[in-house]
């Protein structure tokens, strides 16, 4: 959630028997099940399930009738929650969150108890959340639920509340004496974690949360991140408390972080929470649930420099997917099925913000292909691209069975072709092709898959190889035969093949690979192994040909390597190969490899 501020933050029916055997008998609800405390270990793989916080958001008409916000309610919940078990708990999905506003009435004033913790709203949610937590688990799902990092301002009560359970331990004594703000939205005082108190705060909350039988927490406005930085802003040990106090209540619980966390401490996020949100809201904060061109197409930029940190325990969030309602989703249909191709892909919780009380038809089958779901649920690893972060990109993932999951996306305005060279996953020669999205067997493929793709389109296929691996030459890019010019230099690299790579190419600086060998003339598509923090462009060119500009996705720091293929012309016998900044600021590069013949 990124609402626009701490100051000012409805559904469609199921059918009318589903919500009477939801509401029916709230104030009486049976004690939560087991379900939680015979789970697998947590997230073991990316969670699935529904979020409230895309239709909270939205202003699509008719969802927030009572102004900004005013969805979430326990009603809209346990309708969701209906639909959520009638149409997609048999493709996984399981999980419930309710997301921020449930201690807020509808103006966004919060609610306390005795202790400075969160309380429902009670026209919100009138039963209260632990009787929604017990519903929810009556349909043998899990409940989530949210909170922001940090004390909020309304609930330090000139610093006399006391904290439950901690004698002598009042508000006073769990944040600094100046009263310094945090989170993305400084809403709230920064805790200090070097008092006692402060952790004996966070664990009242957390056994709360455990006594209410809550499976997930998104603990929100965390940083750095969430476009704050700075010491005042730094939560790692709020986030490290969270997993203290969480354990000790001995309920499982997911607890996931919020948002755009900063990639420098992927570590912590990695070493003391089971999911972290890389990104901005996907949400566009108007007549529909998303755009394209608002923050779904983001993701492709952001996404790269993440990959190799995911994995079972903990996974890289790509927010709420939203491709369920048509009309209201705001997207095309291709548009629709490239979002659900590059979560599934990229391995991200799978989590919609729809209204699946009113799904439509290709809704469903994009929420609920198992081919797709077994790429993002299943033991293969994360994908990234393969080729540069153009507006025609292929990303790829081997997965452990030899197979390769391969995406084709065409990100720009107007139709056209893209191409998966099987090169640039390693082998030559014929793979058989299977269409993931249409259940379809394509026959086996020379050398390549080519589809002509529509504005924003998208492919995902399994390719099985049945070719030869692919044989290349190594070119160092630190190599005394090499020319540098500009600020060009040669530097240590501890990570690269041979130890040192080529960096400051900025500003006109310039790599000229001599000397490079081939027997054939021909288009080479060469694999060049590079190290960038972010996304940076390179102008590439062939001894004295045109030079082709590419944009090299993100490594996600600069002590890691990794590599995209880019096509070359080369004639026959010795050529240069030169990477020039231009006006601009180019990756630094460890190696380039040759293979030892054109495309075909």
């Amino acid at each position: 959630m990124r609402s626009p501020s701490y100051s000012v933050l409805p559904a469609r029916g199921l059918r009318a028997a589903v919500v009477l055997a939801l509401t029916a008998g709230l104030a009486t609800a049976a004690p939560a099940t087991a379900h939680a405390e015979t789970a697998p270990v947590t997230a073991a793989k990316p969670y699935m399930g529904w979020s409230s916080w895309s239709m909270q958001s939205s202003r699509y008409p008719g969802l927030n009738p009572d102004g900004d916000y005013s969805y979430l309610t326990e009603a809209n919940v346990l309708k969701q929650a209906g639909a959520l078990a009638v149409r997609l708990k048999p493709y996984g999905y399981e999980y419930v969150n309710i997301d921020a506003g449930w201690w807020m009435d509808t103006t966004w004033k919060p609610e306390f108890d005795g202790y400075a913790r969160q309380q429902a709203d009670p026209h919100r949610f009138p039963h209260g959340m632990k009787a929604v937590a017990d519903r929810i688990h009556a349909l043998g799902l899990k409940a989530g639920i949210y909170l922001p990092v940090g004390l909020e301002k309304e609930a330090y009560g000139d610093g006399k509340v006391p904290v439950w359970h901690a004698d002598g331990c009042t508000t006073a004594d769990i944040v600094y004496g100046d009263l310094r703000t945090t989170n993305g939205w400084d809403s709230a005082y920064k805790l200090d974690l070097g008092k006692p108190c402060a952790q004996k705060y966070i664990d009242s909350q957390a056994q709360l949360l455990a006594s209410w039988g809550y499976d997930f927490l998104k603990l929100d406005g965390v940083g750095p991140g969430s476009f704050k930085n700075g010491d005042n802003y730094d939560n790692v040990a709020d986030v490290a408390a969270w997993q203290r106090a969480l354990a000790a209540t001995g309920r499982p619980v997911h607890l996931e972080l919020s948002w755009s966390l900063d990639i420098g401490h992927a570590a912590d996020w990695k070493r003391y929470s089971n999911g972290w949100r890389i990104d901005t809201d996907v949400e566009c904060y108007c007549n529909t649930l998303v755009t394209w061109d608002n923050s779904v197409d983001d993701r492709f930029d952001d996404t790269p420099g993440w990959t190799r940190h995911a994995g079972p325990g903990g996974w890289n969030d790509l927010d709420s997917l939203d491709v369920g309602n048509g009309a209201m989703d705001g997207l095309t249909k291709a548009e629709r099925q490239s979002y659900a191709t590059l979560w599934a892909i990229a391995k991200s919780p799978l989590y919609t913000g729809d209204d699946l009380t009113g799904l439509d038809d290709y809704g469903v089958r994009l929420l609920t292909n198992r081919e797709v779901i077994a790429v993002d649920q299943g033991d293969t690893p994360p994908a990234r691209p393969v080729t540069p972060s153009d507006p025609q990109q292929v990303w790829a993932a081997k997965n452990p069975n030899g197979t390769y999951t391969v995406a084709l996306f065409n990100l720009a305005d107007s139709p056209a072709a893209v191409t998966a060279d099987f090169s640039a996953l390693g082998f030559t020669g014929r793979a058989a092709v299977r269409d993931l999205w249409n259940h379809e067997n394509l026959g086996t493929h020379r050398n390549r898959i080519t589809e002509a793709l529509p504005a924003h389109g998208s492919r995902l296929f399994t390719l099985t190889p049945h070719g030869s691996a692919l044989t290349t030459t190594a070119y160092e890019a630190e190599s005394t035969a090499n020319t540098l010019s500009g600020n060009a230099s040669v530097a240590d690299c501890s990570v690269c093949s041979g130890g040192k790579k080529v960096g400051n190419l900025y500003l006109g600086g310039a790599l000229r690979f001599n000397d490079i060998v081939v027997d054939r003339p021909g288009t080479y598509l060469i694999k060049v192994a590079y190290v960038s923090g972010d996304a940076r462009s390179v102008n590439i060119s062939a001894d004295s040909g045109a030079a082709a500009s590419h944009r090299f996705p993100s490594t996600g720091d600069w002590g890691t390597v990794e590599t995209v293929s880019v096509p070359v012309t080369l004639k026959a016998g010795a050529n240069t190969v030169t990477f020039d900044s231009g006006s601009d600021y180019a990756p630094d590069i460890d190696r380039i490899d040759v293979p030892q013949s054109p495309r075909p």
